[in-house]
Order: structure tokens, then C-alpha cells, then sequence
């Protein structure tokens, strides 16, 4: 990692994390810790560009067959590449394929830019993330591997105390909060080697009270009712939320930077 980089340009690889949900706008759009990266990024390097592939849902899978080959047919400086999670996230889940897609994918998109960056995604407390902890672990010790063979860098944010806040979570508790998705546009800006614009940005918020029974209820109701209940149907009709959606952004152009 050099301090103070130059980067011309970025392309974002990934699902929805990388898409930014659930970082809304008022048009809304998704905004996303990519899109404030490369907003970031633009206002040091005049003529920055900037592609964002991802779509929400897609599997290790998916994402090599439709994102992979773009991305590195674009030759950017940096590339990022998220992916995996969604599969660990499966009833049933073929962890030596994933690995072995995710081995693909890199190998692939390495030698295309100057700068290839993975992550250790973040998940917040709860029992979900305990019951899938063993498959995500086994995916960020894949990651781990495949960066130091190849010369990519990990963002740790699996490893970030703040990150694991319920409060950084929408209410679908799979998606960061626009603050979430800031902290991780901070970690992604230091890994780069890029001065520090919030060198906190991993410390947990202060603690505040607790809800109450009442308000843990009715949100554990709402959050079954609007978002669980849903995900279960699509996982056994074998669709996808981003089944017929295009790229955030498909072509490598300038950017002005998100909106909001």
C-alpha cells in the first residue's frame, strides 16, 4: 500500500452491499460506500471514472458470469470485488465451489488493474450471523489467501467492532445504514493508502438505552412480515431481488459524485 495514491480510476464488482442498499436517496436510488469512494476520489483526480456493476442478489456465481469479464476489459486502476456472502447465506451451499468461483474471479481481475481490493464483509450481532458465522468465516479465510497470492488488499470490516452495531443496519438487518455504508467507504479510502478523513471510523458508537420489549417486538414483527418472510420465498422459488436489473452503473465515465 502507498500513502497519498493517485488512482485514475474505480470499478466496483459485487451484490447489493456494493450496490449501496440501503443508503436511499430522495430520488430513490441507492448511494452506497462505492459511490461516496469515488466521489472521494474524483475530487483529488480531475477526469476520474468510475463503473459500478453490481446488482443486488447475485451469487459468487452470477457475478463471475456477468461482471468479471467487464470489469476487466475496463483496465481501471482499482477494482473492488465483494462476493460470496449471499451464497454462505443459502440453506444448502457448495462452500468448495464458491471458493473455487471466487479463486476465478480474482485470478481473472489481478492482472487487469493496478490495484485489486477484497473484503471481509461486515454483519451485525444476532443470531442470524451465528448460525452462518462458520460458512463466512471459511469465506473470509478464502479471501484472505487468494489477496495475499495475488497481491490484493483486504478490507477487514468483518473485524470492525462499529460494524457489528444493530444500529448501523436498516430494518431488513442484510443492509448498512447510509452511516454504515460512510464507515465503509472510510476503511476502503485508508486501505487505498489515502490520508485518514476519519481515523475512527472503526470505534463503536457511544451505547444509548436499549428498547423495550414492546419496541423489540413489534420490530422483530415487521422485520418478519416485510423482509424475512419475502427472502425465504424467493430462496425457495429459486428467484433473486435483482432478477432483470441492469448494473448501477454499467460504463466506465467521470464522476461528478453521488447526490444527497
Amino acid at each position: 500500500m502507498q500513502m497519498n495514491a493517485t488512482y485514475t480510476s474505480l470499478v466496483a464488482v459485487g451484490d447489493s452491499f456494493t450496490e449501496g442498499m440501503s443508503d436511499l436517496l430522495p430520488d430513490g436510488s441507492y448511494r452506497g460506500w462505492a459511490d461516496l469512494l469515488a466521489a472521494r476520489m474524483a475530487e483529488r483526480t480531475p477526469g476520474f471514472r468510475y463503473a459500478n456493476l453490481a446488482v443486488r442478489g447475485k451469487l459468487i456465481g452470477q457475478i463471475v458470469d456477468e461482471q468479471v469479464a467487464t470489469a476487466a476489459a475496463m483496465r481501471p486502476d482499482v477494482i473492488t470485488l465483494v462476493g460470496g456472502l449471499n451464497d454462505t447465506l443459502r440453506p444448502k451451499v457448495d462452500m468448495g465451489r464458491v471458493r473455487g468461483l471466487l479463486e476465478e474471479a480474482v485470478e481473472r481481475l489481478a492482472p487487469a488493474c493496478k490495484q485489486l481490493v477484497l473484503m471481509r464483509s461486515p454483519g451485525r450481532n444476532g443470531p442470524v450471523l451465528e448460525r452462518f458465522r462458520p460458512r463466512m468465516e471459511e469465506l473470509f479465510a478464502c479471501v484472505d489467501g487468494l489477496a495475499e497470492r495475488h497481491g490484493a488488499l483486504v478490507v477487514d470490516l468483518y473485524g470492525a467492532p462499529s460494524l457489528a452495531d444493530p444500529r448501523l443496519w436498516d430494518v431488513d438487518r442484510l443492509h448498512l445504514t447510509a452511516e454504515g455504508h460512510r464507515r465503509v467507504a472510510e476503511a476502503v479510502w485508508q486501505t487505498l493508502g489515502y490520508e485518514p478523513e476519519d481515523a475512527d471510523w472503526h470505534t463503536p458508537m457511544a451505547p444509548t438505552p436499549p428498547p423495550g420489549w414492546v419496541a423489540r417486538r413489534t420490530a422483530d414483527a415487521r422485520f418478519a412480515k416485510q423482509h424475512l418472510l419475502p427472502w425465504i420465498g424467493r430462496r425457495l422459488t429459486g428467484r433473486s431481488s435483482g432478477d432483470g436489473r441492469p448494473a448501477k452503473r454499467p460504463e466506465l465515465l467521470p464522476y461528478e459524485g453521488p447526490v444527497g
